[in-house]
C-alpha cells in the first residue's frame, strides 16, 4: 500500500500512541502527525495539504460535538474523517455517520479493531462498532444528512460566520473578529439563510445547535440497537 499522511487529534497521549500503532500496522511507511487540540489540528492540516485521513476525538479541546467534523468537511472536503470517543452510545455513533464521518471507533476498541476500521475506510467503506444499527431512526438520519449537505455548500468563511451567529455574535462583532466589512458579513448571512433554507438568524443558530451533543445523548444508558 502506498504511503499516506494521517493526522491524529486527541488530548490523551496514550490513545494517540495506540492509534499511531494501528495506523502503522495498516499502512506501511505512513506519516503520522499528532495534535492535542482542535486548533493544533487545523494548523497541521493547513500546513500539510496532502493529509488523507484525520482521527478526531469527539470531546477534545476546541471541538464541540460534531462542529469539528462538519468544519473539516466544509474546509477540507477531500479528507476522510474518523471519529473516536469513549462516548459510544448508538445515538452518537449514528449522528457521527449521518454528519459524514467514515468511521466511529470507541476508545474501548482493541488494536485489531482499530486496524480493521482503518483498512475498511481505506477501501472506501464505512466502519462501525459491531451491532450498531444505522437505520434505527431514519427520519432523524435524513434530517442530519440533509443538514450535512447544506453545510458543505457554505464557503469556509460562511461556515465561520454561521458558527459566530450560533454563539450570539452580532454582525459588527463578527466583522471585527474576521477583519472584514460589516456589509460583507450581511452578504454572508443572506447566503447562509438561502443555502440552509431558513428565514432568520435565530433559525440559523438553532440549525447549528443540531451539531451539539444533547443531554439525552450524553446519558450513559444501555440502548439496544
Amino acid at each position: 500500500m502506498s504511503q499516506i499522511k494521517v493526522a491524529i487529534a486527541d488530548d490523551h497521549p496514550l490513545f494517540r500512541a495506540a492509534l499511531t500503532q494501528a495506523v502503522l500496522k495498516s499502512v506501511n511507511n505512513a506519516q503520522v502527525l499528532e495534535a492535542e487540540n482542535f486548533q493544533e489540528l487545523i494548523a497541521i492540516v493547513e500546513q500539510h495539504s496532502d493529509i488523507e485521513i484525520i482521527f478526531i476525538d469527539l470531546h477534545m479541546p476546541g471541538n464541540e460535538g460534531f462542529t469539528g467534523l462538519t468544519l473539516l468537511q466544509n474546509h477540507f472536503p477531500d479528507i476522510v474523517v474518523i471519529m473516536v470517543s469513549s462516548d459510544d452510545q448508538p445515538e452518537i455513533i449514528r449522528k457521527a455517520i449521518n454528519f459524514g464521518a467514515s468511521a466511529f471507533i470507541p476508545k474501548s476498541a482493541n488494536l485489531t479493531q482499530i486496524s480493521t476500521a482503518i483498512d475498511t475506510v481505506l477501501e472506501g467503506g464505512i466502519w462501525l462498532p459491531e451491532h450498531t444499527n444505522l437505520s434505527a431512526d431514519q427520519h432523524t438520519a435524513a434530517e442530519h444528512q440533509r443538514l450535512a449537505k447544506q453545510l458543505a455548500q457554505l464557503t469556509p468563511q460562511q461556515y465561520t460566520v454561521l458558527a459566530n451567529i450560533a454563539n450570539g455574535r452580532l454582525n459588527k462583532q463578527i466583522a471585527y473578529d474576521l477583519n472584514i466589512k460589516e456589509t460583507t458579513v450581511k452578504k454572508h448571512v443572506s447566503a447562509i439563510l438561502l443555502k440552509l433554507e431558513i428565514n432568520n438568524r435565530t433559525q440559523a443558530g438553532l440549525v447549528f445547535q443540531q451539531l451539539m451533543i444533547t443531554s439525552t445523548e450524553n446519558q450513559q444508558v444501555d440502548v439496544q440497537t
